[in-house]
C-alpha cells in the first residue's frame, strides 16, 4: 500500500497544482487594491500541495529503506545487502526519484512562500503563485505520464540490481539534495520575477521579497557544487578537482546567473536601480537551472554523472524547457517596456562595478554554455569534437580577470557616482600585490600564464576583501558586510587553491614490486604489499603504501581497485593524505606480467584550499541571509512602533478638545 500511497498524493498534489495556478491566476483580473474572491484558493492549494508532495517522496524514501522489490525503481536501483546509507541516497539516485525529490523540494519551497510571506501586494502573489503552479504542473505530468517513480512490477524481483557504484559514497547524500534545492530557489525567484513582472510592481519592496530566495539557492548551489567537485576529485581516481564535464557544466551555468542575480536583487533593494536587469536574470538562472535538466536527463550526454534516459524522456523535457523559457522570455519582450527605468547611477560607482562584474559573469556563462553545446550540435553533422579546458580556460579568463579586479575594488565605492582618485591607495596596493606575488612566484621558476595571474590576483583579492572594514568600528559592521567580506575572501582562498593545483602539482607513474619506493617531491612513497580485502557488496586489491616526509614517521594509505558484483562494475578509490600544504593522492592499478604494480601518485600544493573557499563563500552567503533577515525585522518592527505611535497620536486627538499640535 505504500507506493499506492505515494502515487495518490502525488496525484493530488497535480490537482492542486492546477488548482493553485487557476485560483492565482484570478487575482491578475482584481483591480489594484480590490480582491477577487476567486484567488483565495492559491495560498492554501499551495500548502497542501507541499503536504502531498512531501509525502510521496517519503513513501518512496520508505519503499527504498524496506527493499520493496515488487516496485521497478527499487528492484532498478537497490539491493537488500546493500547499506542502509545507499538504500536511502539510493532514492534519488535514479532518474525518477531524483526527479520526484526535485517535485517535492518545489513543492514544498511553494507551500512555504504561500504560508508566511505576506509582504507582497495581493495581485503579485496571485500572479507568483500561478507561475509557481505551471512550473509544478509541468514536471507532475513528466512523473505521471512519463516517469511513474511508484510503477509495480507484475512478478517482485527476487533481487536488486544495485545501484551504480560510482553513487555508493557519501556524497550521493549531500552533493544532489543541494543542488536540487538550489535549482528549486531558482524556480521561486522566477516565479516571483514573473509575477512582479506582470502586475508591474518590481520595485524595492519586491526585491526585499526576492532577495532571501536567491541567497539561499545561490548558497545551496555553492555547496553543492563545491560538495560535488570534491567527490569526483576522490572518487573518479583521475587526480582533478573540475573536469569541464558538461554536466558539471549543467550546474556551473545557473551558480553564475544567480551570482549575478544576486548582485543585481541587492541594488534593486538598496538603491531601486537594475529593474529590467534584475527581472532578466531571474529568467536566465531559472532557465539555466533548466537547460541543466534537460542535459542530464535527457540521454544527449556521456557523463559519469548523467542519467541515462530514453529520448521520449528527453523529448518531455525539452518540450517543458521550450514552453516555460520561452513563454517568459516573450513576456519579458512584451512587458519588460512597462517596467520603469529606476535610479540612475554613474559608470564610477558601486552600481556600475556591480553591472561590470554582471556583464563579465554573463560573459563567462555564455562561453561555458558555447562549450558545453558546441559538441552537441556538431554531432548532428556527424563530427565528434571534445570541447576542454584548452577551451574554457583562457575563453573564460579573458573575463574572469577584469571580474576580479573589478570586485576588489567595487565594494570600496560609493553608492550612485564616486571618483577612483580617492582609491589612489587602495588601486596601488592591489596593483603591487598582483605584480608582486606574480614576479617573486617567477624568480623561482618557469610556470604557466594563468596559474601565475592566478595567484597575484588571489593575493590582491584576499587582501581587498577585508579593506571595506577599514576605519570602522568592528563590532558595529552589519552582519550582511560581514556576509560580503568573507564571501569575497572565500573567492580568493579558492583561487589559491587553483592557482596552486595547476602551478605545482607533480605526477608520478611508475610501476613498482612490493618493497619498492617512488620519489615524489619531499615524499617516499613505499609499495609494502597487495592483498585481497572485501565490502558488503564489493571485493577488492587493496595497496599498503608508506608513506614518509623528508624522512619522517610514516604514515599507512590504503588505495584499492574495487569490483562491485550487483551490478557488476569496477572503480578506483584513491587514498589521500593530507597536510597544511596540499594533499598526496595515491591509486592503485594493474598488475603488470613481471609482478610488478601500477602505482600513480600526486601531489597537489594547497589544492584543499579549493574547497576551503568554496565553504567560506556559502558561509558568507549564510551571513548575508542572516543580515539580511535581521535588518528586516528590524525593518518591521521601526514600522509597527511607527504605526503604534501614529494609533496613539490618533487616539488623543479623537478625546481631546484641542487640536494636537
Amino acid at each position: 500500500m505504500i507506493p499506492e500511497i505515494g502515487l495518490a498524493a502525488l496525484w493530488l498534489a497535480a490537482a492542486l497544482a492546477v488548482l493553485q495556478m487557476v485560483s492565482g491566476a484570478f487575482a491578475l483580473k482584481a483591480p489594484d487594491g480590490a480582491a477577487n474572491p476567486l484567488a483565495i484558493y492559491a495560498r492554501p492549494a499551495a500548502v497542501v500541495q507541499a503536504f502531498l508532495a512531501v509525502l510521496a517522496f517519503l513513501m518512496l524514501l520508505w519503499s527504498f529503506a524496506i527493499t520493496d522489490l515488487s516496485l521497478k525503481l527499487v528492484a532498478s536501483n537497490s539491493h537488500s545487502m546493500k547499506p542502509l546509507l545507499y538504500k536511502l541516497t539510493g532514492t534519488w539516485g535514479n532518474h525518477e526519484g531524483s526527479m520526484l525529490l526535485w517535485v517535492g523540494v518545489l513543492a514544498l519551497s511553494g507551500g512555504l512562500l504561500a504560508g508566511f510571506e505576506k509582504r507582497l501586494p495581493d495581485r503579485t502573489m496571485g500572479a507568483t503563485l500561478a507561475v509557481q503552479g505551471f512550473v509544478a504542473l509541468g514536471f507532475y505530468a513528466f512523473l505521471l505520464l512519463s516517469s511513474n517513480p511508484f510503477e509495480r512490477l507484475p512478478v517482485p524481483a527476487a533481487e536488486g540490481t544495485g545501484l551504480n557504484p560510482l553513487l555508493q559514497d557519501i556524497g550521493l547524500a549531500i552533493h544532489p539534495p543541494t543542488l536540487y534545492a538550489g535549482y528549486v530557489g531558482l524556480s521561486v525567484a522566477f516565479s516571483l520575477a514573473m509575477g512582479a513582472l506582470l502586475t508591474n510592481q518590481v520595485n524595492p519592496s519586491f526585491a526585499r521579497v526576492l532577495r532571501p530566495w536567491v541567497l539561499g539557492a545561490w548558497v545551496l548551489l555553492t555547496f553543492g557544487i563545491t560538495a560535488g567537485s570534491y567527490w569526483a576529485y576522490y572518487e573518479l581516481g583521475w587526480g582533478g578537482w573540475w573536469f569541464w564535464d558538461p554536466v558539471e557544466n549543467a550546474s556551473l551555468m545557473p551558480w553564475l546567473a544567480a551570482t549575478a542575480l544576486m548582485h543585481s536583487v541587492s541594488v534593486l533593494a538598496a538603491r531601486d536601480a537594475l529593474r529590467t536587469w534584475t527581472i532578466m536574470l531571474g529568467v536566465l538562472a531559472f532557465s539555466m537551472s533548466m537547460l541543466g535538466t534537460f542535459l542530464v536527463r535527457s540521454g544527449v550526454l556521456t557523463s559519469v554523472h548523467a542519467f541515462a534516459v530514453d529520448p521520449e524522456r528527453g523529448a518531455f523535457i525539452l518540450g517543458l524547457l521550450g514552453l516555460y523559457i520561452g513563454g517568459a522570455f516573450t513576456i519579458f519582450a512584451l512587458r519588460a517596456g512597462a517596467v520603469a527605468e529606476g535610479k540612475r547611477f554613474a559608470i564610477a560607482s558601486r552600481e556600475g562595478a556591480l553591472v561590470f562584474n554582471n556583464v563579465m559573469l554573463s560573459a563567462i556563462l555564455a562561453i561555458v554554455l558555447l562549450g558545453t553545446l558546441y559538441p552537441l550540435l556538431t554531432e548532428v553533422f556527424d563530427v565528434r569534437v571534445s570541447v576542454g579546458p584548452p577551451y574554457f580556460n583562457p575563453a573564460g579568463a579573458i573575463f574572469a580577470i577584469p571580474m576580479l579586479l573589478v570586485m576588489a575594488v567595487g565594494p570600496l565605492l560609493r553608492w550612485k557616482s564616486d571618483k577612483p582618485a580617492r582609491l589612489q591607495f587602495e588601486l596601488a596596493l592591489i596593483a603591487a600585490l598582483v605584480i608582486g606575488v606574480i614576479a617573486l612566484v617567477s624568480f623561482f621558476g618557469q610556470f604557466p600564464l594563468l596559474p601565475l595571474l592566478g595567484l597575484g590576483l588571489a593575493a590582491a583579492l584576499a587582501v581587498a576583501a577585508f579593506l571595506p572594514l577599514r576605519g570602522r568600528h568592528l563590532g558595529r559592521v552589519p552582519v550582511a558586510t560581514w556576509g560580503m567580506v568573507i564571501a569575497h575572501f572565500g573567492i580568493a582562498v579558492s583561487l589559491f587553491g587553483m592557482a596552486c593545483e595547476g602551478a605545482f602539482s607533480q605526477e608520478r607513474l611508475a610501476a613498482v614490486a612490493p618493497g619498492g619506493t617512488e620519489q615524489i617531491g619531499d615524499f617516499a612513497v613505499t609499495l609494502e604489499s597487495v592483498s585481497p580485502v572485501a565490502g558488503p557488496n564489493w571485493t577488492a586489491i587493496e595497496a599498503r603504501l608508506a608513506v614518509s616526509r623528508s624522512g619522517g614517521e610514516p604514515v599507512i594509505l590504503n588505495p584499492q581497485a574495487r569490483n562491485f558484483w550487483s551490478p557488476p562494475q569496477s572503480t578506483s578509490e584513491s587514498a589521500l593524505l593530507t597536510r597544511w600544504d596540499g594533499q598526496l593522492y595515491a591509486v592503485i592499478g594493474n598488475q603488470a606480467e613481471d609482478g610488478r604494480w601500477q602505482i600513480r601518485v600526486w601531489w597537489k600544493p594547497f589544492v584543499t584550499f579549493i574547497w576551503y573557499g568554496g565553504l567560506l563563500v556559502a558561509l558568507g552567503g549564510i551571513l548575508a541571509i542572516a543580515g539580511r533577515v535581521q535588518v528586516d525585522v528590524k525593518r518591521r518592527a521601526a514600522v509597527t512602533k511607527g504605526a503604534e505611535r501614529r494609533a496613539d497620536v490618533e487616539a488623543l486627538d479623537a478625546a481631546s478638545p484641542v487640536p494636537a499640535e
